[in-house]
């Protein structure tokens, strides 16, 4: 592999959470405690390890962090009640609804109910559109690492040519939108490809910048990467060797001049930003940026 340069989410995301180690430390002298819900239904192991994660970055920084894990079975009624009674809750100022839910409730209208001032995924129609708009709220988590990261390394994202691999709900369409903001974080020229684009290699060969987040184990290989590109793979998945990327690593890495590993890029990332989000939504209720 040549000297590519490994953008390593791991240890940024721990800079970043020292970082908001401190702005608790402001907000409980005033008075003021952080604290996220986290609404859990039923026990599907990815979502299971996902909010441990989430639980314990929360505590490591001195947010609280309260999960109501509700079963399989619980129905459309009973979750809107508990989302009805955090908004209501002055104590709470983040709330999450853990995705997939269970195939009998419909996920819109719950993440509709959430008060998109606690909307710390940023997934409320309120949020996206605002993200859409150019008056963001709060960003959705992925997207909003992702950016972070590019930056924390210096990598100027301005006018370059930037292609999406995936144009999902939580991080291809959001991300597209705040690429397109102005300003140094944003400015760039957007392509989105998706299972219906034709001839992906050649369009992933244009990229300056290549994002990837589809869930398809090393779909992205190195004769589809441009030389001396910056590829961020914001795939997970879990195969019988372990977890993988969307992006083939090695190959990828041969030609890149900066890529992301999995783990440890864009997961940790992801958490970050959600702990800065829950941040921002406390210092919103004391009138604070």
């Amino acid at each position: 592999m040549n000297k590519v340069l490994i953008l390593d989410g791991k240890k940024t995301a721990q800079t970043i959470r020292t970082e908001l180690k401190d702005e608790v430390r402001k907000l409980q002298s005033k008075g003021i405690n952080p604290k996220l819900a986290i609404i859990l239904i039923g026990n599907h192991p990815p979502s299971l390890i996902y909010v441990a994660n989430k639980q314990k970055s929360c505590r490591e920084i001195g947010i609280s962090v309260e999960t109501f894990h509700l079963p399989e079975q619980t129905d459309q009624q009973s979750v809107v009640e508990v989302i009805n009674r955090l908004n209501a809750d002055r104590n709470v100022h983040g709330i999450i609804l853990q995705l997939p839910l269970p195939g009998h409730l419909n996920k819109d209208a719950l993440l509709e109910l959430i008060a998109p001032d606690k909307d710390v995924d940023g997934l409320t129609p309120t949020n996206l559109g605002r993200l859409l708009i150019g008056r963001p709220l709060f960003i959705p988590a992925t997207p909003a690492g992702i950016i972070e990261l590019l930056s924390r390394y210096l990598i100027p994202i301005s006018g370059r040519r930037v292609v999406i691999v995936g144009r999902g709900e939580l991080v291809g369409k959001p991300l597209a939108s705040l690429l397109l903001l102005q300003g140094t974080r944003g400015d760039a020229t957007i392509t989105v490809c998706h299972s219906k684009t034709k001839d992906l290699s050649s369009i992933c060969n244009t990229a300056e910048i290549l994002i990837v987040a589809v869930g398809k184990p090393g779909l992205i290989t190195g004769d589809m990467v441009k030389e001396n590109a910056v590829v961020v793979d914001a795939g997970i998945n879990r195969t019988d060797k372990g977890i993988c990327g969307d992006v083939d690593f090695e190959t990828v890495g041969e030609k890149a001049a900066a890529i992301t590993p999995v783990p440890g890029g864009v997961g940790p990332m992801t958490v970050a930003m959600l702990l800065m989000n829950t941040i921002l939504a406390t210092q919103r209720t004391i009138g604070e940026k």
